[in-house]
């Protein structure tokens, strides 16, 4: 699949990892493209991701999980909009009693020393379903200047690999 920032104008191309994560990897792929706004990770450290509404039914669960990802892995996680609505992450809901919309949050980790837990909720281990394997180093740089540059703008978009 291809990942792309668009207003930056840099993609690379990511493999899914079939064998490892086959749930997570076939849910992805049945749903894309997925575009939304561009966030970077404030707690994760190397992060950058996109929060769209979940797609994957059932849910593919827990599968190639950690905790301490790595340059190149490409992560899913779904939560409750409840479990994201943390004044601490810049996040509200708007959900009433009894309702809690799912989330998928779709990220990408491109540097070291990468730590998923969150201060409200504790350890988050996402399920690594990809690995990026071309155009990575490009990819990171721009990934940098969304952290320094800002996301303002920034559109993060997985799509299916066009072969030409």
């Amino acid at each position: 699949m291809t990942i792309t920032l668009e207003l930056r104008g840099v993609s690379c191309t990511a493999k899914l990892l079939d064998d490892e994560a086959p749930r997570t990897a076939s849910a992805v792929w049945d749903a894309l493209p997925i575009s939304s706004q561009a966030f970077h990770g404030k707690y994760a450290r190397n992060e950058v991701y996109n929060l769209v509404p979940a797609f994957a039914e059932p849910d593919p669960g827990s599968e190639n999980t950690t905790v301490t990802p790595i340059p190149g892995d490409v992560c899913y996680f779904c939560f409750t909009s409840n479990q994201l609505a943390t004044p601490s992450h810049g996040y509200s809901s708007d959900a009433g009693p009894g309702e809690n919309p799912m989330v998928a949050d779709m990220a990408l980790f491109y540097g070291r020393n990468n730590l998923l837990l969150n201060g409200d909720q504790g350890w988050v281990p996402g399920n690594v379903y990809a690995t990026i394997v071309e155009n990575f180093d490009a990819f990171a740089a721009a990934c940098n200047d969304v952290w320094f540059g800002g996301v303002r703008g920034e559109t993060l978009t997985y799509s299916r690999l066009r072969e030409d």
